[in-house]
């Protein structure tokens, strides 16, 4: 599919060709990435940032991007749409590349995950049987318990064991016959749970007749996801968290024999005929090929260009060397509390790319630690941080000094 041209002189192509081959080290990232943030460094001056599992940090070449889709609107106003077309197929196919999914039509943009999730419930005929857990982030949460209150869904929610943490065997225990939708996420949002068994998951619900929707927000250029090798019908995520892109930048993955099986949502527009710049009307309306149909209405733009440096840095450094990069800094600073007597969580192949600590007053202790230079946040009990690919040595040695200090205060 057709890229729109990056900015002359791209500085994200140099530092991605600058990058020392092999294992990711704090040299290395500090000569050839570090500078590719040089905006945000100045802002976040005399600061650590520990945030990342919320809202990653923005490239400079973002806001070179986004004034590259301005552009097209001041210089070729109706035109602009050629060259915004070709960045959403540009967006979709870099994602498709991110999961693994067969082909760039299988991903929908959407402007949320909610959007996505939507978007699936609302297809499945009848009052749907919905299985999902107590830890869904609240943007599919919210969404399933409204569906339930009106009536529209079923809904079973499996509980947290007493550690916090979810089983698979318990998810798979509720699935029986007649459930037509597991929905469950790849990451917890709050504990930093990696649910390992998803194609386990699959199985069970391959063989109740039901399909699967899989939240990615919390691993999606994190850790390797290959929706294929998990089996999943869905997917939904976006670009606010580790891909560096933002709000609006989310999407629906749809598998290929969700797609053949002619499955469609309501939840449509102008955008998912099968022509729509000629504005023909045929009754019923002719609806786009594959995952096409599954457009809406006029897209907000700005979004996919937004989204564009992130993606690439993540498919130029590879996730798996993203993902033992983050491993190494989780245990280090897993280490560096433990030493000083603080019980963290992180960094074992059950993790996603945040170290959390268990606390009552997790939300007082991460709002005393921005006061000090450190930002991170919480969950409920919950005390979530995370280093990034510019998190240095000596600043993980300082925030679990801070830390220790809070607790012990």
């Amino acid at each position: 599919m057709t890229e729109s041209p990056p900015v002359a002189g791209d500085a994200l192509d140099r530092a991605l060709a600058a990058l020392p081959i092999g294992p990711l080290t704090e040299e290395g990232l500090r000569r050839a990435v570090a500078p590719l943030f040089a905006r945000h460094r100045a802002a976040l001056a005399g600061r650590i940032y520990l945030a990342n599992h919320s809202l990653g940090r923005p490239l400079d070449a973002t806001e070179d991007d986004v004034r590259t889709g301005l552009a097209a609107w001041y210089e070729g106003m109706g035109s602009a749409w050629e060259a915004w077309m070709a960045e959403i197929a540009a967006f979709r196919a870099r994602l498709a590349e991110l999961l693994n999914a067969p082909r760039p039509d299988c991903v929908v943009p959407k402007a949320s995950a909610g959007q996505g999730l939507r978007a699936v419930l609302n297809a499945l005929p009848g009052v749907p049987r919905v299985v999902a857990t107590r830890g869904e982030f609240d943007s599919l949460d919210v969404v399933l318990r409204d569906h339930a209150q009106r009536g529209r869904i079923e809904l079973r929610l499996v509980e947290a064991r007493a550690d916090g943490h979810f089983d698979a065997a318990d998810l798979g225990a509720a699935i029986g016959p007649g459930v037509d939708l597991v929905v469950v996420s790849q990451v917890m949002f709050q504990t930093g749970q990696r649910i390992v068994d998803i194609a386990a998951i699959a199985a069970y619900a391959r063989a109740a007749g039901a399909r699967v929707l899989l939240d990615v927000y919390h691993s999606l250029g994190v850790l390797p996801v290959d929706v294929v090798a998990l089996d999943v019908d869905f997917a939904v995520g976006g670009s606010y968290k580790y891909l560096r892109g933002g709000t609006g930048a989310c999407f629906l993955y749809l598998a290929p024999r969700v797609l053949d099986a002619g499955l469609r949502t309501p939840d449509t527009g102008w955008f998912a005929k099968e022509a729509p710049f000629e504005y023909a009307r045929p009754d019923p309306p002719r609806y786009g090929p594959g995952g096409d149909a599954w457009l809406e209405s006029t897209p907000a733009i700005l979004p996919f260009y937004q989204a564009r440096a992130g993606q690439r840095l993540t498919l130029g450094i590879g996730v798996p060397r993203l993902r033992a990069h983050s491993l190494q800094l989780q245990r280090q600073l897993v280490s560096l509390l433990g030493e000083r007597g603080v019980a963290a969580r992180g960094g074992t192949v059950d993790r996603g790319a945040f170290v959390v600590i268990r606390h009552p007053q997790a939300r007082r202790l991460a709002a005393a630690l921005g006061e000090r230079g450190v930002v991170t946040d919480a969950r409920d009990e919950w005390w979530r941080l995370c280093p990034d690919l510019l998190t240095s040595d000596a600043e993980l040695a300082a925030a679990a000094d801070e830390v220790v200090a809070l607790i012990a205060r």
